[in-house]
């Protein structure tokens, strides 16, 4: 019988997102531990995977009192997401424009007495950017066609915007409402962290 393969980095990450996104719930590293094995995730490899996470901004961490806490909601993946894109899209565009720019003046160099030197020069620099250009556009086309929440996310364009926006309120406040049950005694603190966080009362839903 061969050896079952264990799971990617890639494949661990989804597991624990997994966790976060069906329970909408904030847990503790001893939290995820048990709830990550139950996925198929070995412990010894669950606080690398969450830092990870954290680094990707796809988990939040933060640390009340002595311990610390993880959490991240299903809608902030369609932002995070939709914020790459965003960024691909406009390193592509910038570098389509350079690549233009340089096209046109190895177009102009050819009738002009340049040096053999120069010329090598702004070929390599053009080979360069059409290479990047590539990559980007492969970054660009594996998120357009790979991804079902972005796919959802422009599906449904301004109405999803919407829902997200209420949802993440929603889940604030289940998040702060859990930190007073949890914290008992520890309001004042509580409520300082979340106004240097940008949360308070006025915030409202979208119609």
């Amino acid at each position: 019988m061969s050896k079952k393969r264990g799971l990617s980095l890639e494949e661990k990450r989804q597991c624990i997102l997994q966790v976060f996104h069906e329970s909408r719930d904030v847990f503790t590293l001893k939290d995820m531990e048990k709830l990550g094995m139950k996925k198929g995730v070995i412990q010894q490899s669950i606080k690398d995977v969450l830092q990870s996470l954290a680094d990707d901004d796809l988990v939040h961490q933060e640390k009340i009192g002595s311990s610390n806490f993880f959490w991240s909601f299903p809608s902030e993946a369609a932002v995070k997401i939709e914020g790459n894109i965003g960024k691909l899209d406009r390193q592509l565009q910038e570098h389509r424009k350079q690549l233009a720019e340089l096209e046109q003046t190895l177009a102009a160099t050819r009738t002009d007495r340049q040096s053999t030197a120069e010329k090598s020069k702004k070929l390599a620099e053009l080979q360069d950017l059409q290479q990047t250009a590539q990559s980007l556009q492969a970054d660009l086309q594996q998120y357009s066609e790979n991804d079902p929440e972005r796919v959802e996310a422009i599906g449904n364009a301004a109405l999803i915007s919407r829902d997200c926006a209420n949802r993440w309120l929603g889940n604030i406040e289940a998040l702060r409402g859990w930190c007073k049950t949890r914290f008992e005694g520890m309001e004042n603190q509580l409520e300082s962290f979340f106004e240097e966080n940008g949360i308070n009362a006025t915030m409202d839903y979208l119609a």
